[in-house]
């Protein structure tokens, strides 16, 4: 982190086949044993009142923009309700012009962060088009798109902008954000850049780091989102999985975008894990901050074939989402030595 000069940083990891969390790290953090025999008052004073948040629990408790790790979810969305179909194409010269409900001289232009050419739905996941998203997403000339009520539906599905019900305090719901939401908090009416915004991630659209790793474990296990538990046991009881969504989405839906998420790794924005060992598959994401950097996600699971672990990076202002990827590296190469595959 000091290489990077991050100032904040979270990193999850949990078994997307049960949803237990095996490890929550908020960075940066403090020692808890001095919490074991009596902390002084001066001791906890100083904890409360530093201005780096050290007890403040990012992983479930901080709300940020997802960027582009929501593009798997508007993926299936889209796939579900038959809005593109896997190989339908959509072209990206590298940005999209919209002309203005009010005054058609004037033209709004929603950018790609580069041209991407023909473009399917498996390389828009692995090499993160925003063209392809703005596309499905709110509809461009004569495609439709979902449109903001049915991305609001399938959002609610991987429970986003609700608490999932962690076994720890501090959780946040996160913010889907509405036109009727917008109306109530900033007086304003709902735009078609809105819903662009909303399909690749920016805008007011908040999501918990913990929200973002159950919904990678969704397409990890093939369709279950688990309540998230920290306890194996209660007393010498052993604490049993709790779903909390099943049977929401296609199998074969789920299968095209793991095969975008795969695709991301072997040859698109997450390549850095190309060479890793075990076959995983994620998406990255850069969300604007308003400030100098932005933040860096990247979440992802491993082994592609049966699922055994979930990660999921998020770096505060940490610029590029390449050194989430990297982040996520040492994680998931820590994990596989103490839990080799046979």
């Amino acid at each position: 982190s000091r290489a990077l000069d991050i100032d904040a940083a979270v990193a999850i990891v949990l078994d997307p086949q049960d949803g237990g969390v095996i490890s929550i790290v908020n960075f940066p953090g403090f020692d808890s044993n001095l919490f074991e025999s009596g902390i002084a008052a001066e001791e906890f004073d100083e904890l409360v009142n530093d201005p780096a948040k050290p007890m403040f629990n990012r992983a479930i408790g901080g709300e940020y923009p997802s960027g582009s790790t929501i593009k798997p979810i508007i993926a299936v969305a889209a796939l579900e309700e038959k809005i593109i179909s896997p190989s339908d194409l959509v072209y990206s010269s590298g940005a999209i012009e919209v002309p203005s409900a009010y005054n058609s001289e004037v033209i709004y232009v929603f950018k790609d962060w580069k041209a991407h050419g023909w473009t399917d739905i498996r390389k828009a996941i692995a090499d993160s088009v925003n063209v392809y998203f703005y596309t499905i997403g709110g509809g461009y000339k004569d495609r439709e798109g979902l449109g903001i009520q049915k991305i609001e539906q399938y959002l609610r599905e991987f429970k986003w902008g609700l608490k999932l019900g962690i076994d720890l305090p501090g959780e946040q719901d996160g913010l889907i954000p509405t036109p009727k939401w917008k109306k109530e908090y900033k007086g304003e009416n709902w735009y078609i850049g809105d819903t662009y915004n909303t399909s690749i991630g920016q805008g007011d659209i908040l999501v918990t780091p913990l929200q973002l790793a159950l919904s990678t474990a969704v397409f990890a296990n093939g369709g279950i989102l688990f309540l998230p538990q920290v306890a194996e046991m209660i007393g010498d009881v052993k604490v049993q999985p709790k779903i909390l969504n099943r049977s929401f989405l296609s199998l074969e839906n789920i299968k095209i975008v793991r095969e975008g998420m795969k695709s991301a790794v072997e040859t698109g924005s997450s390549k850095f894990l190309a060479d890793f060992p075990y076959k995983v598959a994620g998406k990255t994401g850069t969300a604007q901050t308003g400030r100098a950097r932005n933040h860096a996600w990247f979440t992802g699971f491993a082994p592609y074939e049966d699922a055994e672990v979930v990660v999921t990076v998020l770096l505060e202002e940490g610029e590029k989402s390449d050194y989430a990827v990297r982040v996520a590296k040492e994680i998931l190469s820590e994990y596989f030595k103490i839990y080799p595959q046979n």
